[in-house]
């Protein structure tokens, strides 16, 4: 996992929500210190930190752990798997 990469998505998404580090820390009951460090991927942030990141910010957890490029190409595929099934 690449912890800078989730920082910087997770940055991304609380920069949409117009929420400082202190609002969103406090919303989900940790340190603004450990906020800053999670998005710069400094540190690693545990499964309960990351559902509570990702129903604060309204995202999917996917969202946060995953790029774009990837979560498309997923869709993508269970697109064709689709019209796969219908074909047959």
């Amino acid at each position: 996992m690449n912890y800078i990469e989730i920082g910087q998505r997770i940055r991304k998404y609380r920069k949409q929500q117009n929420l400082s580090q202190e609002e969103l820390a406090e919303k989900i009951g940790i340190s603004t210190t450990h906020m800053s460090h999670i998005e710069t991927g400094s540190t690693k942030l545990s499964l309960p930190v990351l559902v509570d990141l990702a129903k604060n910010l309204n995202v999917k957890t996917d969202w946060l752990l995953f790029d774009e490029s990837y979560l498309d190409n997923t869709e993508a595929v269970k697109l064709l798997e689709q019209v796969i099934s219908l074909l047959k």
